[in-house]
């Protein structure tokens, strides 16, 4: 038990450190809300929302997106340290109750809790020390950054190794002390309790120690004292994601993934910029993503441009808006200015890097989005004329000029169909029941209009009424809109939902999954509101209905790429793999797959780039992890099987680069399917 003038301690403690810590929490608060206004649940779904997040969260599933072994290890401290909440309320009664120990209660509720925390104690220390092993004495490489993707001061002169350290010290100390302190009890009762079986087997080595009184004393200040001091610290430290984290998850958007937030606000003064050029530009969930973030780096391991030795870190671009709003709490939350964002959080040669593929934001446990970070960065950087990439700049004029990527007259766009022995419906001038989007790349690129036209040789002979706009159809302007260039993507949108509205039909389908993904999720916020399909799904309903019969096995060993849009975005998994099937191959997943797919390289404007960076390209990557699953040929054919115009053209060309020629083979889906056919 305290003595009074500990009691009085320990309040001032409490008073003093708590009034820091709520006054902290009040300034978070504050920073958050300067950014623009974004959507939220309406409070009828919010409730049933935080209910499955904090199950969630209290379940660890987050973390069960990869890393097993160190998800493992996250979760003992999380539960310990939940659980420390009741530890902590029981302890601090034992300091000021009379005769109030638990340590010896061995049977009861109280016993079951002795027991779970114990165990609890004990996992809590084993994770610590495996976390600060791995990054102090392993020194594991997925938590080390490029120099150029740290441009805040705090951070490059080792702030998240020495916030580590601290964070980690507290908890050995806090548990440590509290761990001690029971042992110490049981070693003055010398008895040995089963339901604290850890404790009591430290017990054994304390007993005749010279003072206990003091010692217990000790451990109860070093594990309740040290709790209250680290109270202000804990504002800015990662530890703050313990709190932050649950919110980010419960306030996340819940529109498709394929749906980017508005360039600006609904209801903004019409002076307001589109984009983000300082951090009170960006939406208010972004704030609070720069507190959510545990500094795990699990987007980094799955960034392409990361990982191609682009200057692109996600995790780096929310650990630099951190330590910029430390070090200018109070100022920023009462309404100073940031620098730009391409100053203090991430460089322009970053924000071009970004494929939009997603995975940064699907990877992430706390739901955080620097993915929206570099979208809305790239928007201010247009409005604002920043000089941009030669082949970028002209892609996006031939678009403006022409209505397609490739700077080609509107009457070609339906040229690829002049050699075959049928004629297209012209849905401009009668009806069917499938308008097919056929997009830029399918339309004009060399390289795949052959596919396109197998594309069309299936569908007619199968008996599908489909029909497509010709010289009326424009790019659909998804890279557009995620290179940045907000007012071309409005304008592609208006004049393409213009014709189709005019056309009659009752279904979309495209080969592209980036138009696939615009009409689908970005149109209706324009007005075009139509069910749209990925060529595969019709293709599997089509064998499912009997109108399209394979023929024989085609008995060829191949992978599959999930492209972003299709799979990550829109959750095509499964028909491209129910084709392959069809067509009778053996199929080999590479181990990064569906959910978890590696880029191509070629989303966000990447494709349209005019100078190839240095380094080793995604989709270079991708054809060695692709052959490193595929094994020995054997005397089988192996084949990459793509579905998507871009991935045909990134593919193709890294066999090329690799020196894999004759090796491995890169076929679209409809290949297969024509060829299994017969």
């Amino acid at each position: 038990m305290l003595s009074s003038i500990e009691k009085t301690i320990f309040f001032l403690m409490v008073a003093v450190f708590g009034g820091l810590t709520a006054w902290g929490f009040f300034n978070i608060y504050r920073i958050v809300r300067r950014g623009r206004n974004s959507p939220i649940l309406p409070f009828s779904a919010l409730v049933p929302q935080a209910i499955r997040i904090l199950l969630d969260v209290g379940l660890q599933k987050t973390l069960r997106r990869s890393r097993p072994i160190l998800t493992l290890f996250h979760t003992l401290i999380f539960f310990g340290f939940s659980y420390y909440f009741l530890v902590n309320v029981n302890d601090v009664l034992e300091g000021f109750m009379p005769g109030y120990s638990t340590a010896e209660i061995s049977s009861g509720l109280l016993g079951v809790l002795n027991l779970i925390g114990d165990v609890l104690s004990v996992g809590v220390l084993v994770g610590v020390v495996a976390f600060l092993v791995r990054r102090f004495i392993a020194k594991d490489k997925r938590l080390d950054y490029n120099a150029d993707v740290l441009l805040q001061p705090g951070v490059a002169a080792g702030g998240i190794k020495r916030d580590s350290a601290i964070v980690g010290g507290f908890i050995l100390f806090h548990v440590g002390s509290r761990f001690m302190g029971q042992a110490l009890r049981l070693a003055e009762a010398e008895m040995f309790n089963p339901m604290q079986p850890f404790a009591s087997a430290a017990s054994l080595a304390l007993r005749g120690w010279a003072d206990y009184t003091f010692a217990i004393h000790a451990a109860w200040w070093l594990a309740i004292g040290l709790i209250v001091a680290f109270l202000p610290y804990f504002i800015i430290s990662k530890h703050v994601h313990i709190m932050l984290a649950p919110v980010n998850l419960i306030l996340a958007k819940q529109t498709p993934r394929g749906q980017l937030d508005s360039a600006t606000p609904k209801n903004a003064p019409p002076e307001t910029l589109p984009g983000a050029g300082t951090l009170g530009d960006l939406a208010w969930p972004r704030l609070l993503d720069a507190y959510a973030c545990i500094m795990c780096n699990r987007c980094q391991d799955v960034c392409p441009a990361h990982n191609s030795a682009r200057p692109l870190s996600p995790s780096a671009l929310e650990i630099n808006k951190r330590y910029w709003l430390n070090a200018n709490f109070t100022a920023f939350a009462g309404g100073a200015a940031s620098p730009a964002l391409t100053e203090m959080a991430i460089s322009p040669e970053a924000v071009w890097s970004c494929t939009t593929c997603y995975a940064c934001v699907r990877v992430c446990p706390v739901g955080n989005e620097p993915m929206a970070d570099i979208v809305d960065i790239r928007r201010r950087l247009i409005n604002d004329g920043a000089e941009l990439d030669s082949g970028v700049q002209s892609t996006l004029e031939k678009i403006g000029k022409t209505g397609n990527s490739f700077g080609q007259a509107a009457r070609n766009r339906a040229k690829w169909a002049a050699s075959l022995d049928f004629k297209i419906k012209d849905l401009r001038k009668e009806p069917a029941e499938y308008l097919w989007f056929v997009g830029d790349y399918a339309s004009f690129d060399t390289r795949v209009q052959e596919l396109t036209r197998t594309v069309a040789r299936v569908l007619n002979g199968a008996g599908v009424d489909f029909g497509i706009l010709y010289d009326a159809e424009k790019n659909s302007g998804n890279d557009v809109r995620r290179v940045g260039e907000e007012g071309l993507f409005e304008q592609l949108a208006e004049q393409n939902i213009a014709v189709m509205s005019k056309a009659k039909f009752e279904r979309v389908i495209t080969t592209d999954p980036h138009t696939l993904n615009a009409l689908k999720n970005e149109y209706p916020d324009y007005g075009g509101k139509w069910e749209t399909i990925h060529y595969t799904r019709l293709l599997t309903q089509l064998i499912d209905a009997g109108k399209i019969k394979p023929s024989k096995a085609l008995g060829y060993r191949v992978t599959f790429h999930d492209p972003c849009y299709l799979g990550r975005y829109n959750n095509g998994f499964n028909p491209p793999r129910a084709l392959i099937a069809a067509a009778g191959c053996e199929l080999v997943e590479m181990p990064r797959n569906q959910e978890n797919s590696y880029c191509c390289g070629a989303g966000g404007g990447q494709i349209w780039m005019g100078t190839t960076p240095a380094g080793e390209r995604p989709a270079e990557q991708r054809i060695k992890e692709a052959l490193a699953a595929l094994g020995e040929a054997n005397g089988q054919k192996l084949l990459f099987i793509v579905a998507c115009p871009k991935d045909v053209v990134m593919y193709t060309d890294a066999v090329k680069t690799t020196g894999n020629e004759g090796k491995i083979e890169v076929r679209d889906i409809i290949q297969l399917v024509a060829e299994a056919m017969g």
